[in-house]
């Protein structure tokens, strides 16, 4: 709240047409957009988002500057801004709120009443699990901000073939990553480099998993053209056994299938029943459970505004100084001059609205 920053000694101001560089999160509304200036935000364009269009080329209109927090990265690529651990570590909590409600077992409040990660953590503390197996997939920010849940609550991690054939007698979780749950169509093992470059010419695996997972927090990223996690088909298996979803990952009616739409933080759980394909109540006996948030970080939004804050000070402000000497702006600017970089060229055919 403006009371927040006052009480720091932060000047609130409404007039910011005398900054030469705004700094925002979300995407800025194009009619609040102020020409000839720098902007840092998310602008959901990179992959060609069709509602966000008008956006880019308002942008251009206006001859702004913009560098968007989504590629700021190190050469190889790896971002280095994003709320990803906190979306990781709402997410698996919120998963966990669901298995305690659908099956009696615990009430935890919801995360956007507590004050701060601290007190989630405490809520997390009065807690115990049943015996149960817990898959968590991705090795990003997500995922091992998930991960951070799962160790709070001294889950114990085994590995992959543990997990598959292995009866545990407590909570156990397991971390796969996509050679885990994705083979090769001609049977031959050519890693995870081949997987990025040809994933065409592979075939998910995941049932292994789903028929032994009670619990599943979807943390991967997944890219065009990889094979679905599980489908439609998959899920109304007899020996699909999987019952709650923490879909972190949030990608619609695609590589998570029981993932029908986005859920939001005032209602995140709904039910979807395999057999019809459709959404029921989450507490039906047939519903696999389905928390889909997401603005996940927005339940967090003290240690979520201070992470990111962080990561800027660590990243990008020091490359304002020392003459971007590592090229993060570089890699970052999507527009200067009223048209797109040369990185960004390829958008051309997007913004002209021919694609």
């Amino acid at each position: 709240e403006d009371s927040d920053y006052n009480n720091e000694g932060i000047e609130m101001v409404d007039d910011i047409s005398d900054c030469d560089v705004v700094f925002g999160v979300k995407e800025v509304p194009k009619e609040n957009l102020l020409p000839n200036k720098t902007y840092f935000f998310f602008s959901h364009t990179i992959k060609k988002q069709p509602y966000n269009r008008k956006l880019l080329n308002a942008i251009l209109d206006n001859n702004i500057e913009l560098y968007d927090h989504e590629v700021i990265t190190k050469e190889n690529g790896a971002r280095l801004i994003g709320f990803g651990r906190y979306a990781g570590i709402v997410g698996a909590y919120n998963g966990f709120r669901a298995y305690g409600k659908k099956y009696g077992l615990f009430n935890l409040p919801k995360v956007e009443s507590l004050p701060d990660k601290k007190a989630m953590e405490a809520e997390l503390d009065k807690i115990s699990l049943p015996k149960m197996k817990i898959l968590l997939t991705g090795f990003g920010k997500v995922g091992f901000g998930a991960k951070e849940i799962l160790d709070h609550l001294k889950i114990k991690q085994v590995a992959v073939e543990e997990y598959l054939n292995t009866d545990f007698d407590q909570a156990v979780y397991c971390q796969a990553d996509v050679m885990d749950y994705n083979i090769r169509k001609d049977g031959e093992s050519k890693g995870k480099r081949d997987f990025y470059n040809n994933p065409e010419q592979y075939q998910s695996n995941f049932m292994r998993f789903a028929k032994v997972t009670d619990y599943f927090v979807a943390g991967h990223f997944f890219g065009d053209g990889s094979p679905y996690l599980f489908t439609r088909e998959d899920a109304k298996a007899a020996d699909f056994n999987i019952k709650v979803v923490a879909d972190v990952s949030c990608d619609i009616d695609g590589p998570v299938a029981c993932t029908i739409r986005p859920s939001s933080i005032a209602d995140p759980i709904y039910g979807y029943n395999p057999e019809t394909e459709s959404e029921i109540d989450f507490m039906d006996n047939k519903a696999i459970v389905v928390m889909a948030v997401d603005n996940l970080p927005c339940e967090l939004p003290k240690d979520a505004s201070e992470g990111f804050g962080e990561m800027f000070l660590e990243h990008v402000i020091p490359a304002f100084y020392n003459n971007d000497k590592d090229g993060i702006l570089a890699r970052a600017k999507m527009t200067e001059n009223g048209a797109l970089t040369k990185r960004y060229s390829y958008l051309q055919d997007y913004i002209d609205g021919k694609e």
